[in-house]
């Protein structure tokens, strides 16, 4: 494993490309000129409060603010603070409570707990207005909202990370949320033991690896039974001395997103060696300081896109501080924290 003082000038300069795309309203696209997503953007703010740049995720966080609809939804991109694609997806809009409360974790700032509030409680409930009795949260709806009725695992699971983040928000703010707390219980129910009702969308969304690995990274299935989990489908994803594969199918695309948030969750279950490896494969796409390429094309040896993209060093991020967690203050207290 690399040593601590080099994995924080790394968590320092990928924190400071991140920052150098933050445009002067908060909103942190891609690339420069590209688009921004909802839930790619809090990544992005949470990694900036890792580095210690809480202003600038202050400023991440009033953008979403400023850009919510009325029926607390977002849209799925924008293009300079504009909508991009119409439609509005149940994750990428309930994902700001896990970034607000990331952030009260690393600032203490209950005013800022207290500003964001309405946001989060807005997303939230429009994330739940789509769950069914059976647990399930369809992933979203159109402009008009026609609901699309399927439910996907690595979506789902992040949803009840945010919603569990929601409920943590509110305790701290002395408001009861009994409504969350039940959606989120059937929730976890659905995804632990009724498999069946996802990923039914006419698309293989099982042959992706975020399908496997996000059910263990936001800890809706943990302990023994999520290292099981992990290392019952280890050799589908991952290739040796390369790292994890976005897709089983081929063409193969080894990812550095996908790797590093693999790393996370095998940390979660205490699989350090297997983490440890991968963390090394996935700082040999790193290109300039604090900036990687998203992937390689596997067997052809290609970088591709060619783009080095922010959310990309935002998963760096993230997993190089869940490395640091008892080394560094910050790491500390928001990886100790969070799941209490």
């Amino acid at each position: 494993m690399i040593a601590s003082v080099d994995i924080q000038e790394l968590i320092d300069q990928s924190g400071d490309f991140i920052a150098r795309h933050q445009r002067p309203n908060g909103d942190i696209p891609w690339f420069d000129d590209g688009l921004t997503d909802p839930w790619d953007h809090t990544e992005c703010a949470i990694a900036l409060d890792l580095c210690g740049r809480h202003k600038e995720a202050e400023k991440a966080f009033m953008w979403l603010r400023d850009i919510q609809n009325t029926d607390g939804s977002f849209w799925y991109s924008y293009e300079n603070s504009k909508p991009n694609q119409m439609a509005k997806d149940t994750n990428y809009s309930s994902y700001v409570a896990v970034g607000v409360w990331c952030h009260y974790l690393a600032t203490a700032d209950k005013g800022f707990l207290e500003l964001m509030w309405p946001m989060v409680e807005k997303a939230l409930d429009f994330a739940i207005s789509l769950q069914q009795p059976t647990g399930q949260i369809y992933w979203g709806c159109d402009e008009k909202g026609a609901v699309w009725d399927e439910a996907l695992t690595a979506a789902s699971s992040c949803i009840w990370l945010s919603l569990r983040s929601g409920v943590k928000i509110a305790n701290e703010l002395g408001i009861e949320k009994p409504k969350w707390e039940e959606a989120s219980e059937k929730l976890a129910e659905a995804l632990r033991y009724h498999p069946e009702l996802f990923d039914n969308c006419g698309f293989s969304t099982l042959d992706y690896a975020v399908s496997w690995f996000y059910p263990v990274l936001t800890g809706v299935v943990n302990g023994n039974r999520g290292k099981g989990h992990l290392l019952d489908h280890w050799d589908k994803f991952v290739i040796e001395n390369r790292g994890c594969k976005c897709v089983v199918e081929e063409p193969w695309w080894v990812t550095v997103a996908e790797t590093c948030e693999l790393v996370m969750a095998l940390i979660r279950v205490g699989e350090r060696e297997k983490a440890d490896q991968l963390w090394e494969w996935a700082l040999r796409l790193q290109d300039e300081p604090g900036s990687f390429w998203s992937g390689i094309k596997i067997p052809e040896e290609t970088i591709w896109p060619q783009e080095k993209i922010t959310w990309v060093s935002a998963a760096v991020v993230i997993a190089a501080s869940a490395q640091l967690n008892g080394t560094n203050k910050l790491a500390s207290v928001l990886w100790g924290k969070f799941d209490k």
